[in-house]
This record gives structure tokens, sequence and C-alpha cells, in this order.
């Protein structure tokens, strides 16, 4: 309530009028202090990229034998002359469509002329940035630095082990400013530990002699998307006549691929050229990595490779690695979609420009899309097991909250605002949405053209109208939303601008799933999970009970997941709790399970004890509705365009 007003507030009300300026300026000045510094602003020292030619060709050689340290130690030769140089360390990634450069792992950094050591600084406003004076007669110089890689989780990602290792030349690598990267020739080689197999998309000069390969000279933006796995236990499989299959494991039974899994991938790359109609590598080489020790759930597109990790028994133990069966094929369609045909804003000249992530629901959207598509018919997974892969996406983001608040679009800044780090409630937050919802998009669009359509075109058409040109060119033709839409136009008139616009750049409480009812099917819940769940949570080693209480749940009771104004969330229970005990027992997986199914007959609230650091407290979670997993349940009659998307191309 307001305070009774006195004689005294009255007083200073008929005073105030009469203060002077001068004292009203003593007084904000004494508020704010007399000593009133203009900024120094930073000047920007280093010479933007152009598209010439850079003089000579630089020389990298790696040496990898450090396994036990993880020790990549580099020497470089770059020619130059008499002044000032920069040199650029890689910020920008592609394929991370962020500033992700591992800078901090950059050390022992040493410049010489000969045998001068040249004094180096590092520019003041870019950290990856460094200049170095050249002294008169000097024509090149020599770099020498150690990239220390991760040896622990908590570092980042762990890359050798003393079996297996990958080795990516952008973290291994100074090259000059004021260049686009296609203009910079390279000359590459790199050291392996004895008796070890190294594959990669670049070529050798010629056999390898004492461990060490001599690749032919290529450009560095082809160096940097060139990645080598090496491994002391490989195995090589023709997949086509211009597509390998390339592993390394832990142990050499893991490499135990059977005829029948064999044909599967071989299967994944006919149908994938049926799609596309053209290729864009001279040759492809998948680099897959079997172990649980390191590379830990990479996925990396790279225009003739890619880099794949899969759990060490994926081929020993098939039927368990459905839920990631896709993940080959998605790099694959990269090849198509992010590498040959880029987004215009994303496309950069070199390692230091930003990119701008505006059109990743069509970079990794459709990828995804043609990804879970192109596993299907290639056989890798079942229809049935691919329909509740789709279902448990379809749920997934028709239980996200996020999207009341945050458009489709602004997703794409998430790997630049967070790095991919872990977020405390990604159904509120709407991290990467960009990848599944954008799968959920397209499903519409491929739909929505069947039908208009008459079933006489899809999105097949689509793919190979945009990515299926220049059969064989593997550079890069960018493009942008006009060209996506007008593509789209020519496979069949519509008003796609409105289409698209609506579902990315506007708020959209209602997730997109109009291709789903459309191909006649719809979202349902039962209380039994499907195969592809249970085999995540399996893989995960996570209990799932996302649409019943809103919850994940990790090794001993750890909470990993919360669904925001969920039942768990609205007990309030948080990523970084601990369940020790339900309705009194100690905690185990079954028993959870058994209090929602018990909650759900008799209504009762379920008791769970909770440990929060140091503190436990009891709390009472609200759900009667039992255990719940998302599936697709027939709907229409006749044809179905979803059928129709998921089946085999003769």
């Amino acid at each position: 309530m307001p305070r009774p007003f006195s004689i005294a507030r009255l007083s200073l009300l008929m005073v105030a009028p009469f203060v002077s300026a001068s004292a009203v300026a003593q007084d904000s000045s004494a508020a704010t202090g007399t000593s009133k510094p203009t900024p120094t602003l930073p000047t920007d020292s280093i010479p933007p990229p152009r598209d010439l030619p850079y003089p000579g060709s630089l020389k990298i050689a790696v040496d990898a034998t450090d396994v036990a340290h993880g020790v990549f130690r580099v020497s470089e030769t770059i020619p130059v002359k008499a002044g000032p140089i920069v040199l650029l360390y890689p910020q920008w990634l592609p394929g991370a469509h962020a500033p992700q450069g591992q800078i901090d792992k950059v050390a022992g950094l040493t410049f010489h002329a000969g045998n001068r050591v040249l004094a180096w600084r590092r520019d003041q406003t870019d950290m990856y940035a460094f200049h170095v004076d050249v002294p008169t007669g000097v024509s090149e110089i020599s770099v020498t630095f150690d990239f220390v890689s991760a040896t622990d989780a908590d570092q980042g990602q762990v890359v050798t082990s003393p079996n297996l290792l990958g080795l990516e030349w952008i973290s291994t690598m100074l090259y000059p400013a004021g260049h686009y990267v296609r203009q910079i020739v390279v000359e590459p080689s790199a050291t392996f530990p004895a008796g070890w197999t190294a594959a990669t998309a670049l070529r050798p000069v010629q056999p390898a002699t004492g461990g060490t390969v001599h690749y032919k000279p290529v450009a560095l933006d082809t160096l940097a998307d060139s990645p080598v796995f090496a491994g002391r236990f490989a195995r090589s499989e023709q997949l086509s006549p211009d597509v390998t299959l390339n592993m390394v494991a832990d142990r050499p039974d893991q490499l135990a691929i059977a005829p029948a899994q064999l044909a599967l991938e071989r299967a994944l790359v006919e149908q994938a050229t049926k799609l596309y109609g053209a290729r864009h590598y001279s040759h492809y080489d998948f680099l897959v990595a079997l172990s649980d020790r390191v590379l830990t759930g990479v996925g990396l597109e790279h225009h003739r490779s890619s880099e794949d990790q899969m759990a060490p028994d994926s081929f020993l133990n098939w039927t368990d690695g459905v839920a990631e069966r896709d993940l080959l094929a998605h790099e694959y369609t990269h090849s198509w979609n992010g590498k040959f045909r880029r987004p215009a804003d994303l496309w950069t000249p070199d390692y230091r420009t930003p990119m701008r992530n505006s059109l990743l629901w069509v970079y990794e959207g459709q990828t995804q899309f043609w990804g879970k598509v192109l596993t299907a018919r290639a056989g890798l997974i079942s229809r049935d097991d691919a329909y509740d892969s789709l279902a448990q996406t379809a749920a997934a983001y028709a239980a996200q909250v996020g999207r009341n608040w945050r458009p489709l679009v602004d997703t794409t800044n998430e790997e630049i605002l967070s790095n991919r780090r872990p977020e405390p409630f990604p159904s509120y937050q709407r991290d990467e949405a960009y990848y599944e919802e954008g799968q959920l998009i397209w499903l519409d669009a491929d739909s929505l053209i069947r039908e208009k359509s008459g079933g006489k075109r899809s999105l097949d058409d689509f793919a190979k109208a945009f990515f299926g040109v220049r059969d064989r060119d593997w550079g890069e033709l960018t493009y942008t939303f006009d060209d996506v839409v007008a593509t789209l136009n020519k496979v069949q008139p519509y008003d796609w601008a409105s289409f698209l616009h609506a579902r990315v750049d506007e708020l959209a409480p209602q997730p997109p799933l109009d291709g789903l009812a459309r191909g006649g099917y719809a979202l349902t819940y039962s209380d039994q999970p499907g195969h592809v769940w249970t085999a995540r949570e399996k893989a995960g080693e996570t209990l799932d009970l996302s649409y019943s209480l809103g919850l994940k749940v990790g090794k001993e009771g750890a909470v990993t997941g919360v669904i925001w104004n969920g039942p768990a969330f609205a007990a309030g229970l948080s990523v970084g709790s601990k369940i020790t005990a339900v309705d009194g027992d100690a905690y185990d997986d079954d028993g959870l399970k058994a209090a929602i199914t018990r909650a759900k007959n008799d209504g009762k609230p379920i008791a769970l004890l909770i440990k929060q650091g140091k503190t436990y407290r009891t709390v009472a979670v609200t759900w009667t509705g039992g255990l719940r997993y998302p599936h697709l349940v027939r709907t229409g009659k006749g044809p179905s365009t979803l059928d129709a998307l998921y089946r085999p191309r003769g």
C-alpha cells in the first residue's frame, strides 16, 4: 500500500523545481564518475580472402604415431615472400556449421626461416590468426606444432586409441590469409603406427613406405574435407566400382560383416544412385570406426567420404543396431545435399568467414528425410521399424512446447549458440529441431506433390532436378530459398513459398504432421514399445518415459531428460537429479514401469525419493495414463503415399 503523504515530502516537492542546473550536473557526474574514456576500437589487419592462386605449394606432414598420448605432430613448409604474413588456424568448420576449430589444442607452435627462429604474435581480436614478419631473402618458412587431441571425453572428442585413430587435416594446419582456400595447393603426407592401414578419399602418390603415406597434391579445401581413419585392424569392401566401405575396429572379430549385410550396404549405394541420377564424386569412401572407445557419436559428412562411428558389435549383433542404421545413408546423402548443393549463405571462401545457417532445414532436414527413406528402400531397416522411427519423430515434435516461442528457422543458429552442449530442457529450448522437424516438413511436401499430381510425381523428382545435375561434378553449386521454391514449382505448381514460410519462419504451435495424415497414417500410443524404441534404449542405456512421466532415466537412476511441463517437471525433477527409490523400494527400471502401471489402475501418485546434490527429498508424480509409446496406425483405404515413398526403386 502507498506510504502516508507527509509535510516533509511536500517540502521536497516544492523545493525541487528551484534546484540549479549545475547542481543536477554535479549530481550526475558524481553518480557516473568524472573519468570517461573513449573506446580503442580494434582494426582488422588480416587480409580478406581473394579468389587468386597462392604462389607455390604448401607441404603438410603429420606424424600420427603417438596414439598413447593422442598427439599429432605437424610440420609445414609454406612458400612466402619478405614482409608480414598472417597464418590462420581453421575456425568455422564445414559440417559443424559453427566456429568449432580446436585452437585450444595447438601447442608448441614454432616458426623457422632456415635455422632462424621467427617471432610470432597472436592477433589481438582473432585468436585463430598469427602474425609473422618474414625476413628479406627468405622464400619459405617452416611451421611446427603439436595438436594435442582430447584424451578424455570431458576435453572433447577422443580420436586416438592403441588400435585406431581419426585424423582430420583441418585440425592440423595453418594456412595463409588472403586467398580462397580452393586456391591454395597442398602436398600432404602422414605417418601412422607400423602395420596400420589407413583409409581416406585422398589417393597416395605411391604405396606407403615405413608407415608414411604421401598423398597426391590437392587444394586446401579438398584436404580439409578428406579425413583419414587408420587402424591396427581394418577391412575394406567395394560397394560399387567407385564406392568403398572402409572399417577399422577395436578387435579383428568386429570386422566380420556377413554377405547379407554387405548386400544391404550395396543396395544403399544403388538406391541413392537411382534417386539422384548423378554422382558428385570421382570415388567415395565410407570411413567407419567400430568402437565405443574413440570417435564416439561421430557422423560427419564430406564430399567424397564420411566419418561414421558405430557400436563395436554393429555387425555381430545386427538386430540391436536398428535405431542407428540410417547413419551411413544420412552422411552419404550429404555428398549431394550439403556438399555439392550448398546453401549460398553457408558456403565460405575460407575458414575465417562466418557461416550463416538459415537453410539448414534443407541441408540437414532434407538429408535426414532422404537418409531415413534410403535406409528403408535399401532394406537396411524394415518398413515397420521405419514407421516406428517416424512415429517417434512425430511424437517428439508434438510434445515440444518450445514451438510456441521459437520458429524453426531460429533453431538453425543452435550450433553457433550452444556448440552442441547438453541443454537442461531441449523440449522447451528446441535445440536442433531443423533436423527431425525438417524431415516432417519434407514428408509433408512429398505427400502433397503426390496428391496434387495424382501420384505421377513426388519429392524424388525434386531430388533428381535439384541435386542430380552435373554428373561427376564435385565442386560446389550454391542455392537460395528462391532456388528451392523454383524447383518445387517445376515439379508441381503450388504456393511453395507460403508452404515453407509457414512451417519454417513462423511460429507453429502444431507439428507438421499433415504428411502422415495425407499418407493414410496417424500417430497413436500404446503401452508396448516398438523394436526401434527398445534398441535405442539399450544402446543409450536409458529408460525413456517421455510420453508418460515426461522423463528419461540413465544408469543408476540418473535423470537424463525432463519434458518441459510434463508430470516429472511438475513434480520438480530436472536433469542432474537421481532417483534412489520408487514407492519406498530401491530404484530399478522395471520397478518404475510397474509403478506407472499401478498408478493407472489406482489413480495414486508415484512417490520418488530424489537425490539432488547432497539433498534428499520425496516428490509425488501425478500420472494416470500408464506407459505410452508412439506408433503409426493405418487410417485410410487404398494406396498410401507413405507406403509409396518408402518402397524400393526398381
